[in-house]
């Protein structure tokens, strides 16, 4: 749809953005929105301030793409699929892979391929067909999770994931060796209150959260193997929790802050491995839980991946 119009003397020097509030069902946030994207010209010519000043005589024309779906499409991808019925579904995510569409990834992710692979066999979540997510890992965490097929199952798990009645263990890289070598973090996680996008350990407002840590490998002082177990499920908070006790995880883009002084103690090709290295090093290695219908005990386990543990042979070759 393109809204046009011819500006009058009367218009002149009302701000652009105003002049097509209203015009098409439009707001004027929706309106600011398309003209600093590139949709609104003035003659012909584009134009992407929102606050122009109309000019009598000029033409002026916004174009107002068709809106998206709001149900994410199938898309076919390769899964790792580690378990599968009619209820639910196991599966390996790799590291890269969005889980849900949202502002920036609307397509190729987990939910779109779901609905690739089993869109018949959805019984419907919400009165919709698609498959029901109760609980996500990070784009650029790896590992084991579970998606629900059927509203029964999604119910289930949703109830099992928020009274912890499963477990859940991760494996990450950290900087420098914790001490003690074990123990738990419990501390609230909320928002950061100078960084809307980082989350942080806070003292008013936030949630509890509880980690349970043991270091299964170090090297030296510079870098350790550390199991984790979630007691409770907040945003990014194995991150958080080892940042907060000055151990954060090895490519951690948010939390991750400067270089740590504990490279310093390692081989230049280990430790340029592991500078280098694009994501947090972290992955959901296991997930036991009972299946939501039947009850079995289920139990599931992915092997490190390939870029984790190819940084562990480096390491392991600089000793």
């Amino acid at each position: 749809m393109t809204l046009a119009f011819t500006a009058t003397a009367e218009q002149a020097g009302e701000r652009l953005d105003r002049a097509f509030a209203g015009m098409g069902g439009l707001s004027r946030s929706r309106v600011k929105a398309l003209v600093e994207a590139g949709q609104a010209a003035r003659d012909g010519v584009t134009t992407t301030d929102p606050s122009e000043s109309l000019r009598p005589g000029a033409q002026y024309s916004l174009t107002v793409p068709p809106p998206e779906s709001a149900t994410p499409l199938p898309q076919a991808m390769d899964l790792a699929i580690l378990f599968e019925d009619r209820h639910l579904i196991v599966l390996d995510k790799p590291a890269g892979l969005v889980v849900h569409p949202a502002p920036g990834h609307a397509e190729g992710t987990l939910v779109n391929a779901i609905l690739a692979h089993a869109g018949e066999e959805l019984s419907g979540i919400g009165g919709e067909r698609r498959p029901g997510i109760v609980h996500r890992l990070d784009k650029d965490t790896s590992g084991v999770m579970v998606v629900a097929k059927s509203e029964a199952a999604h119910h289930a798990l949703s109830t099992a994931f928020a009274e912890r009645d499963l477990d859940r263990s991760y494996l990450a890289l950290a900087w420098g060796t914790p001490s003690p070598v074990s123990g738990s973090v419990e501390a609230a996680i909320g928002r950061h209150p100078a960084d809307r996008k980082r989350m942080a350990v806070v003292s008013r407002g936030g949630k509890h959260a509880l980690t349970h840590y043991a270091t299964e490998r170090a090297w030296g002082a510079a870098c350790a193997l550390v199991r984790c177990r979630l007691a409770t499920g907040r945003t990014h908070q194995i991150r958080v929790h080892m940042a907060h006790i000055g151990h954060p995880l090895v490519g951690d883009p948010v939390y991750l802050r400067r270089s740590p002084a504990a490279a310093r103690g390692l081989p230049d090709t280990a430790r340029d491995a592991l500078l280098a290295f694009p994501r947090q090093a972290l992955h959901a290695q296991s997930l036991g839980f009972r299946h939501p219908i039947s009850g079995e005990p289920l139990s599931f386990t992915s092997p490190l991946p390939p870029d984790m543990a190819a940084l562990i042979s480096v390491l392991d070759a600089g000793r």
